[in-house]
């Protein structure tokens, strides 16, 4: 008797675990298995779910003494203690109000009903311990035996007449104890394998989020427009399983790939209701129907979708669009997946934006810092040309067409950078007016590495220049020379200005690049300024100098940004 009830038990078994490993693949019980947190609309349908798990456990019992050696417990146990209190004592009492029906009058048939209750509820209690156990499967098998034997208690104090129940406990304590706990454990360990698959598809669907960023982050320094629009969305398209991607700005489709080209077309105004109502209300929506989506065509074939807004700041830029071609298919994982790109998305925008902002800063403050140049300078050969028309009419005549040269080549100086030469021709230029009043007092010398190319800020170098003139050799009597040297150092690019005047202090020169205490150094603290603005703090001016000997102004540029 006992191996007939042991073989119908194992064959019991071996149905509610096949059952339930098909059934735990429906996306409908995944996710319901699969939610961290569940509403009692969840927790219903699981315990429908888990009570019919019992109720074929019942039908699947072999008929034993006018009772029934089944694996009833299996579905109600296992319901409990994932799904707490509630999913127990519902699922149980599902499972034994059914028990109790197919057999009123029976002698068991109260005392399994009860059983039934109180095991489920057991394992609703256990719930919390079970998930914070590390070994799941020997949790469930060792309280599963525990609740047997628990029903078989029930059975001795409930069923009548005693000595019946007694009998009966005696022909199917043992078998349903082992099988029963067994089952109880081979199906947890089913069911947990569907939480397993949610994890290890939760840690690709965040490493392909990862890779998709990757991907797109170069398009989206390229600002959010079209044609960052068709490569971000042909890169998700390619990357992941939806049928359809989009991306929107608040008016029209930036971009569409994949099932609806036809009628979703790049430029056209958002025909979907649900994306406007995303563009409205700030918040992702689902829809898992074609009228949900709110399509203007007739038979598109995109059945649900996600739509998620994207943001710059708090302000609404645009959405993300990700369509499938069934009804109801948008897992929770999908969703992630979506809100994960639409956060990273959104970043992505407002990080091009304060570049963007960046970018106008640094030209504004460019522009604004050559504009304090040009002042300086033309009053000084203004000076110089006035002193020099009724004496030497000719030679003023000769600095006015340098002058206008200096000043055409000027017209470019909103350009980011220029070729070294062109800087040259500025300075020859300011020079000849220059040593218009100085003379034979003043020297010049160029020290131009041969085949040296480069690109640097305009105007860079005459105001180094025209600071040696004015404070290194005009106040000398005997005059002086300049030298202007340009050159590969290791991985910089030096450019020296060089010369023999006056000198200064350590102190001096601490202060000339000290906003606080500009007077006439000017030029200086501006070219330093400039340069760090282009290429980063750790490039600029470095000054040396020594009292009646001369000074020493290097520019430090980096090779790899210049060179041309």
């Amino acid at each position: 008797m006992i191996i007939y009830i042991l073989r119908s038990l194992i064959n019991s078994v071996s149905i509610i675990a096949i059952l339930s490993f098909i059934l735990s693949k429906v996306s409908v019980i995944r996710q319901l298995i699969s939610k961290e947190k569940s509403s009692y609309t969840d927790k219903i349908i699981f315990s429908i779910f888990f009570g019919l798990l019992g109720i074929v456990g019942t039908y699947s019992g072999a008929p034993v003494e006018g009772a029934l050696a089944n694996s009833r417990i299996i579905g109600v146990f296992v319901g409990g203690l994932f799904g707490g209190p509630f999913v127990g004592m519902l699922s149980g009492v599902i499972a034994g109000m059914h028990r109790f029906a197919i057999d009123i009058g029976g002698f068991t048939a109260l005392a399994c009903a009860i059983s039934t209750t109180v095991e489920g509820i057991m394992a609703g209690l256990l719930s919390k311990k079970f998930f914070e156990s590390k070994n799941k499967w020997l949790f469930a098998l060792f309280f599963g035996a525990i609740a047997e034997v628990i029903q078989m208690l029930i059975i001795i104090i409930v069923a009548k007449p005693f000595d019946l129940a007694i009998e009966l406990v005696n022909i199917i304590g043992i078998p349903m104890i082992i099988a029963n706990g067994v089952g109880i454990s081979i199906t947890i360990a089913i069911v947990n394998s569907v939480l397993k698959d949610k994890e290890l598809e939760g840690a690709f669907q965040a490493e392909r989020a990862l890779k998709i960023a990757n991907e797109t982050l170069h398009h989206f320094r390229q600002g959010f427009n079209f044609q960052t629009a068709d490569k971000v969305s042909e890169i998700i398209f390619e990357m992941t399983s939806f049928k359809a991607v989009a991306l929107t700005n608040t008016r029209i489709i930036l971009a569409h790939k994949g099932e609806g080209e036809d009628h979703h077309n790049s430029g056209d105004i958002i025909k979907t209701g649900l994306t406007h109502s995303v563009l409205s209300s700030a918040n992702y929506k689902i829809a898992n129907s074609p009228n949900e989506i709110g399509c203007e065509k007739d038979k598109c074939k995109l059945k649900s979708a996600i739509i998620v807004p994207l943001k710059e700041g708090e302000k609404i830029v645009g959405t993300l669009k990700l369509y499938k071609k069934k009804g109801n298919t948008i897992s929770p994982t999908e969703v992630k997946l979506a809100l994960g790109l639409g956060s990273l998305f959104s970043t992505q925008i407002e990080l091009r934006k304060i570049e963007e902002n960046k970018e106008l800063a640094t030209k504004a403050e460019l522009t604004a810092l050559q504009a304090q140049i040009n002042p300086h300078f033309l009053f000084n050969a203004i000076n110089t040309i006035v002193s020099l028309i009724r004496t030497k009419p000719d030679k003023a005549r000769e600095l006015l067409i340098h002058l206008g040269f200096y000043f055409r080549k000027n017209l470019y100086k909103s350009q980011e950078l220029v070729d070294l030469y062109t800087e040259l021709e500025h300075i020859n230029s300011y020079l000849e007016i220059e040593k218009a009043r100085f003379g034979d007092k003043l020297e010049v010398r160029f020290n131009i590495e041969k085949d040296l190319e480069i690109k640097i800020p305009p105007l860079l170098i005459q105001p180094i220049v025209e600071n040696s003139i004015k404070h290194g050799i005009m106040n000398s009597i005997e005059g002086g020379n300049v030298s202007i040297s340009a050159y590969n150092k290791n991985e910089m690019i030096e450019i020296v200005v060089e010369d023999n005047g006056e000198g200064m202090n350590d102190e001096k020169i601490k202060s000339i690049l000290d906003e606080k205490n500009q007077k006439d150094s000017i030029g200086l603290l501006n070219v330093h300024k400039r340069i760090q603005l282009v290429y980063g703090d750790e490039y600029g001016i470095n000054i040396k100098s020594q009292k009646d000997i001369g000074t020493k102004v290097t520019i430090l540029l980096p090779k790899e940004e210049v060179l041309i």
